[in-house]
């Protein structure tokens, strides 16, 4: 079991070559982002995210809605690799967007006023675990996915395409499908550099 879990965080990658031809059913995306959300722990047990599964032309408006903003953001500029990215995740079946209830954090903050300023920390750390768990699960079915931040440019039109509450904040987009390209070698800095253990007193 650890050596599954292992090997499913270290094939995690970013790929941007994805197509609509998954050989995973809705159902088990659904499972997926399902046990995301009730099992990935959040502080004081808040719950505070929201997650919203796109496929299908739900997906492509996403995409299109994206494009269409940035087009307007560049104006006259060259738009060609832009254009060639917000392709690339089109191509997908489908995103997952990472929500968090902001109204949850603000009843928190009233609640526990000590640690106000700290709760906006922790639901973005909590959202972060989220997009890690659904990412690597993605992952372990063969899909390949990437994680986005066209927030908050996108926020307007995406709550109003999709009747999002008022209260959730978009945290991040993961387009996700078929991988039909690999992504290339990943390099690392040296662990003996990030990570100390210590066992006696100093």
């Amino acid at each position: 079991m650890t050596k599954d879990f292992f090997s499913t965080l270290k094939e995690r990658r970013t790929y941007y070559g994805i197509n609509k031809n998954v050989q995973v059913s809705d159902d088990t995306i659904k499972e997926i982002v399902e046990f995301a959300v009730k099992y990935t722990p959040s502080a004081f047990n808040s719950q505070t995210a929201r997650l919203v599964v796109l496929t299908g032309e739900s997906h492509d408006k996403l995409w299109d809605i994206t494009t269409e903003t940035l087009k307007e953001v560049v104006g006259g500029g060259d738009f060609s690799a832009t254009q060639q990215k917000m392709d690339s995740f089109k191509a997908g079946y489908g995103t997952v967007l990472f929500f968090e209830d902001e109204a949850i954090i603000k009843s928190l903050q009233e609640q526990f006023s000590t640690y106000a300023d700290n709760f906006p920390v922790w639901s973005n750390q909590a959202s972060g675990m989220h997009q890690l768990v659904v990412w690597a699960a993605l992952e372990s079915e063969g899909l390949g996915a990437s994680l986005q931040h066209y927030n908050p440019l996108i926020d307007e039109e995406v709550k109003k395409e999709w009747n999002i509450p008022s209260n959730w904040k978009l945290i991040a987009q993961m387009p996700f499908g078929n991988p039909t390209a690999q992504p290339g070698e990943k390099e690392f800095k040296s662990v003996e550099d990030r990570v100390k253990f210590y066992k006696n007193a100093l």
